[in-house]
């Protein structure tokens, strides 16, 4: 079966616990402290497995979380960092954030493999607390949380040539004859259920792609019939070939099939037919009286710069030519893959993160917060109006206050990460 869209629940590891102990050795009665760094989470990676072209998998396992960090030891133990999860999707797969549908990556490449991701940091043991006037320090950080999101996996398949067109107008007939892809034929509606690729060999000795996409119908844009997950797949290819029924053997008007196709193309996305080269495969000149229709179509298609080729794949008739003018078109299109940009910036809401204020000992409190922590990054707190701004933040954001309500003193140390300060009022 094929599967090109699930929804799933991924999950970093939590960083190690730093530890708290102190060397105790013969002779050495009151040695410093030694609590060993916590181990960091595993990573959660993404990557592209080239004999995969489904996400089939992932219908009845949904969740996946990567291994937690180890905690910190005695003796400056450092705790064993988590095993990195690592998911295998096919190439082309779009990971997007569920709740905002933001591009987080594009896994586009052959054996692209990414951190999608990270693990939380491991705390830090009581080791890296001792200063000239805390020689004992009794606290230790924590881990970081791992990041959890629910995450949509769409796959937009990688094809250089798309066939589009209504069911039943000979695209899977067409791609059988020019192609080694063997796809189910047969004389019914929507036969074709999934895409379907072929690789195609020219005179000139260069290969391409071809993928035979499913049927469209009117409101295939709207979501109708399988509308969302067949147009998906168009938008990767750099040409598009209309297949149509130039014979109307079903009693439909072949121009008005092509103007439907790209009306529910351009209700889907807009940029879709842009740039994109457009072809016209005139099928079935092997049935029934075609003249009418494929002079209509040049007459309406072809001063619009998009060639009409008249065609029988069952009957392996002008498919060479069709092909040689498909070979054009490509020569003209950038030879790059269309790229999904990310657009999903995790720490958007950054200022809004929670922080926390820990008692860890008389007269000694730390506040923790991944906000605080990436503030401090890029924050010069040797300077005088660096460290006044850090003053602000910490008032604006209310740390201030929560140390306060925690029962602060003044002459009160204040452990921030790196930074240690008396609290004055």
């Amino acid at each position: 079966m094929f599967v090109d869209k699930v929804k799933i629940f991924v999950k970093s590891g939590k960083g190690g616990d730093g530890h708290v102990s102190f060397r105790r050795e013969k002779y050495v009665p009151n040695g410093g402290p030694d609590g060993g760094d916590g181990g960091r989470g595993g990573h959660v990676i993404f990557e592209v497995d080239p004999g995969v072209n489904t996400l089939m998998a992932f219908r009845h396992n949904r969740h996946y979380k990567a291994e937690n960090g180890e905690s910190g030891g005695k003796k400056r133990c450092h705790g064993k960092d988590g095993q990195d999860l690592i998911i295998r999707v096919p190439q082309g797969t779009i990971i997007r954030e569920a709740e905002t549908g933001k591009v987080i990556t594009d896994l586009h490449g052959i054996d692209q493999k990414e951190i999608v991701f990270s693990g939380g940091r491991g705390g830090r043991g009581n080791q890296h607390f001792a200063t000239a006037t805390r020689q004992a320090p009794r606290y230790s950080e924590k881990g970081q949380p791992g990041k959890e999101y629910w995450v949509i996996l769409e796959l937009k398949m990688i094809a250089d040539v798309g066939l589009v067109g209504y069911p039943n107008v000979g695209k899977s007939t067409l791609l059988s004859m020019v192609s080694n892809a063997q796809p189910k034929i047969a004389n019914y509606h929507f036969t074709t259920l999934a895409p379907n690729l072929g690789v195609i060999s020219n005179s000139y000795g260069k290969h391409y792609v071809m993928a035979d996409i499913p049927g469209l119908i009117e409101g295939a844009s709207e979501g109708i019939g399988l509308g969302h997950s067949f147009l998906r797949h168009v938008e990767r290819t750099k040409v598009l070939v209309h297949v149509v029924d130039v014979a109307g053997t079903e009693g439909r008007d072949p121009v008005e099939d092509i103007y439907t196709i790209q009306k529910e193309i351009k209700l889907y996305n807009p940029e879709i037919l842009k740039n994109k080269p457009q072809l016209i495969a005139a099928n079935k000149t092997d049935v029934g009286n075609y003249e009418e229709n494929l002079a209509h179509l040049k007459a309406e298609f072809e001063p619009q710069g998009i060639e009409v080729i008249p065609i029988s794949a069952a009957g392996n008739q002008n498919l060479q030519d069709l092909l040689k003018a498909i070979g054009l078109l490509l020569e003209k299109v950038p030879d790059h893959t269309i790229i999904f940009e990310p657009e999903f910036e995790e720490n958007s809401e950054a200022d809004d993160e929670p922080f926390t204020v820990t008692k860890a000992g008389e007269g000694y409190y730390v506040v923790e917060g991944r906000a605080i922590e990436r503030m401090m990054g890029y924050t010069a707190l040797d300077t005088e109006k660096g460290f006044a701004f850090f003053q602000k933040y910490l008032r604006d954001k209310g740390i201030i206050q929560a140390l306060v309500d925690a029962g602060i003193e003044e002459s009160d140390v204040v452990n921030i990460y790196d930074l240690e300060f008396e609290y004055f009022k």
